[in-house]
Order: structure tokens, then sequence, then C-alpha cells
């Protein structure tokens, strides 16, 4: 092992405790009047006529975002004026309704204030087959009334739930989608890229092998692990470090 490798190694150590340590404090600001703003980041419909998938994924809400994402789906047919979006909201449950939502939307909003990234992105020839196999995956979802922030079933869960059933997707969820390790009383599965092995025990305890993920260890719902492409350490809260320029 390098000395620069341990030297990088040991700094996002200390600084995955120093996260931790943080004293966290209480919402800045009520939830409705954080911005659902978009970002800009969306293909204009309008002027976009190639079907389109996107995943995204923005910091949770108050707290919550010190620790993980909130994640959804984007599809647009081809030729279509606006964008379904699909995703999983634990409120919904309060209400006696399905957390699993489907409407039409713009895609890029800000999740109550924080700003959403694209996690995957497909475009083109091939991607109104993928849009049908999308919805037909959400109408499948086996938790479509269940939420439960932590381990899961949650949005996170949802999202992997996908993208196992869709590895052309060929999605990588951060080590900050807390959830999406969550298999209910399954203990095997591909890993949730929809490529490699997984082993986890209620998303609290497991581990991921996979070409895409890489290599993963998955304890109380936070993960550890190495990505070889680039090569980086993941982390809890702060995602991953580049061990490499």
């Amino acid at each position: 092992m390098s000395f620069l490798f341990s030297q990088r190694l040991t700094f996002a150590i200390i600084l995955t405790i120093f996260a931790f340590a943080v004293t966290i404090p209480g919402d800045a600001h009520s939830w409705p009047a954080t911005s659902r703003a978009s970002v800009g980041i969306a293909p204009d419909p309008a002027l976009t006529p190639e079907a389109i998938v996107q995943v995204y994924g923005a910091r949770a809400f108050s707290w919550r975002g010190y620790f993980g994402i909130h994640t959804w789906i984007a599809v647009k047919p081809s030729n279509a004026d606006t964008y379904t979006i699909y995703e999983v909201l634990g409120w919904r449950q309060r209400r006696r309704l399905p957390v699993l939502a489907i409407y039409d939307q713009i895609p890029d909003r800000r999740w109550f204030g924080s700003i959403p990234v694209i996690l995957a992105d497909k475009r083109g020839e091939g991607v109104d087959a993928l849009i049908e196999r999308i919805d037909q995956a959400v109408q499948d979802y086996p938790y479509a009334r269940q939420y439960t922030l932590w381990p899961g079933p949650n949005s996170n869960t949802f999202t992997a739930w996908i993208s196992r059933t869709i590895p052309e997707l060929e999605l990588r969820l951060p080590s900050t989608a807390i959830g999406k390790d969550y298999l209910g009383y399954r203990l095997f599965a591909t890993a949730p890229s929809g490529s490699g092995f997984q082993f986890s025990i209620f998303g609290l305890l497991g581990v991921i092998v996979s070409n895409i993920e890489g290599l993963e260890f998955n304890f109380l719902g936070l993960t550890f692990g190495i990505n070889p492409d680039p090569l980086a350490i993941k982390l809890p809260i702060v995602e991953s470090i580049k061990l490499t320029s």
C-alpha cells in the first residue's frame, strides 16, 4: 500500500468520524417554505423529441440529509410533452395512501431545498422499450404501501428494485442511498445495479461484490467500500473520496 494511498485513507476515516461527531442542528426552515424549483439540468421535452430515462438523487430534507439521499426516476417517451416521475414518498403513508407515487412533473426540481444530481441518464434508440419495462417493474414493486425510513423499504429501496430488474440502467447508487440494500425477507440478490452479488439481512448487515458497485460492506444501513473505477473509498455521509487524481 503506497504512502499516498495510506494518507488519503486516513484522512477519509478522520473526516467520516468528524462528520458523525458534528452536532446535527434543527430545521433551518419549515418544509413548505423550501424550494422545489427546477435547477435546469433536465432536457426540455419541447426541444427534445428522443426518449429519456433519468435517475435523480438529492440530499434528504432536514437532519436526514446529513446521512442520506432521496432518489426518484423520471421518464419521457419519444415525442412526449412531459416527464413522468416514479418515486416513493413516506408522508403518503400517514394519509393511508400508497407510498409509491406516479405523476407528471418537472424532473429536476430541488428536493425541498436540496439540489439534485443525475445518477443515470439513458436516451435515444431502445429507450422507449426501456420505459415500458420500467413501468412494468413499478407495477410489480412489492412495497407500494410500506415505508420505513431506516433501514427500509424507502425511496432508495424502490429505486434499487427498479435497477435490479433493469440492469441496462447501469445505475450506481451512492453509499448515501440508505435503504438500497433492503431485501425484505430475502438474503441473496443481485446488487442494486442489477449485476454482481449481494447478501443482506434486512439492509442492516451485508456485502456487495459487483463490477459496477465494486466491493461494499453494509453495517446498520451504512455503507463502506471500494469503488474500482475510478478508484475511491465509499463512506457514509461523505459518499466517496477519490484515491486517484
